[in-house]
């Protein structure tokens, strides 16, 4: 089995919502699993939130998320940056057009001083993205 290393974010009670955002984005497949499905629920408030929830998307893309209960220390999605890249411009363009729904863009997607096109945005949910395109001409 290969090894791989995928983001894995937490949310506060909008992990769900989430998921399924990136999966209109992503594509793929989307596995929800609660707290109440594994009977880990410590309240009836905590028993509908994702406990693990995954995409498996196109191009080899995985993301994984899950709820904080509110009886866990949450501080937010901080200090961390999904980062997508590659050189196929229609689809990771495609992926900055709809991470940019609701979004704060901190930086366009263009051109940048080493050639390819980049852009940062911090999403809906407060998730940080940077995105790369290679050798993208102007």
């Amino acid at each position: 089995m290969p090894v791989t290393l995928n983001p894995y974010l937490n949310f506060r009670g909008t992990a769900r919502e989430a998921l399924e955002f990136y999966h209109a984005i992503f594509g793929g497949t989307l596995n929800i699993s609660t707290f109440a499905d594994f009977q880990a629920s410590e309240s009836p408030a905590d028993a509908d939130l994702v406990m693990h929830g995954q995409i498996d998307g196109a191009d080899g893309l995985t993301i994984m998320a899950a709820d904080v209960p509110a009886h866990m220390e949450y501080h937010g999605i901080s200090g961390v940056s999904v980062s997508i890249s590659g050189d196929d411009d229609a689809v990771i363009r495609g992926y900055w057009n709809g991470l940019s729904d609701g979004a704060t863009v901190l930086q366009p997607l263009e051109v940048a001083p080493w050639g390819d096109a980049f852009g940062m945005l911090l999403d809906r949910f407060g998730a940080s993205w940077l995105v790369n395109i290679s050798g993208t001409a102007a």
